[in-house]
């Protein structure tokens, strides 16, 4: 069993810039707290061999998503949820 607490500076940066905290790992996944940048525009990306799980806690933005079947934009605010499965094209922008 682990127990961690959320570190008060970052341990690394996303390839987009975003501040990253290592949360957990473990042997089938890991848990990351992100914190991107205001007014940030992440160029497109695709994950390519990751699925990820993101819930907005603060600050405002949107999420554009595309895979095989459907493409969307979803608005990134406090207690949304988005998925990003593996092979999922994306990209951010920060409002604030």
């Amino acid at each position: 069993m682990k127990e961690t607490t959320l570190s008060s500076v970052p341990d690394a940066k996303s390839p987009a810039g975003a501040d990253i905290r290592f949360i957990m790992d473990g042997a089938t996944g890991n848990m990351i707290h992100s914190t991107v940048p205001p007014r940030q525009i992440n160029r497109a990306t695709i994950h390519a061999t990751v699925s990820e799980f993101w819930y907005v806690l603060e600050g405002a933005g949107e999420i554009w998503r595309r895979d095989e079947t459907e493409e969307r934009v979803t608005a990134l605010v406090p207690g949304v949820s988005v998925d990003i499965p593996v092979g999922t094209a994306l990209s951010i922008q920060k409002r604030r």
